[in-house]
């Protein structure tokens, strides 16, 4: 039994759900409009301001839709009332992050920039040169895109330079010592 599945979902005031008879769901919040085509092995209901997720039998494929489903919209919801939030600290001397327009440019010790085009449906801050807060209402293409940008420099185990999560603790290796 799906614990997380069967857990209802209730609607926030302000928020729209519309369910499709092919389980095509779109969220419209304050923040943004989300939408994505589900399972038709999962069956969702709305009442009045909750949603309900079923399935008709325990097939392994219908168990674990069950519960992703679940988390996708309510996910989808959370995006739609309060964005979700990233931020990267860039480590390192000559590293540094600048906002022109829709483009980020990330100087990385490279021999040239990286120019990165923002997604549509992201927005980027960089309060600091060694900052970069990454915000949106979808939290996959919020995820991805602050993987893609840290993946450019990720941080190396000796010195620990490079692009890392807020939060993020980077276990820096001892460096050779010499023989007697």
């Amino acid at each position: 039994m799906s614990r997380i599945g069967n857990k209802p979902i209730t609607i926030p005031s302000g928020v729209e759900v519309n369910i499709d008879k092919n389980n095509f769901v779109s969220v419209k919040g304050p923040k943004g409009k989300l939408s994505f085509q589900f399972s038709k092995l999962i069956t969702i209901d709305k009442q009045e301001n909750e949603l309900v997720f079923s399935r008709d039998s325990d097939q392994r494929e219908k168990r674990a839709l069950h519960g992703t489903t679940r988390a996708v919209i309510n996910n989808m919801i959370e995006g739609v009332t309060k964005e979700f939030t990233k931020e990267l600290n860039i480590i390192g001397v000559g590293y540094r992050a600048t906002l022109k327009g829709n483009v980020l440019n990330l100087a990385l010790g490279k021999s040239h920039p990286d120019n990165l085009e923002i997604p549509e449906g992201i927005t980027v801050e960089v309060p600091k040169n060694n900052i970069i807060i990454i915000k949106g209402c979808d939290k996959q293409l919020v995820g991805e895109f602050a993987a893609y940008i840290r993946k450019l420099r990720a941080p190396e185990p000796y010195l620990g330079k490079g692009i890392r999560y807020k939060d993020e603790r980077v276990k820096i290796k001892e460096g050779k010592t010499a023989k007697k």
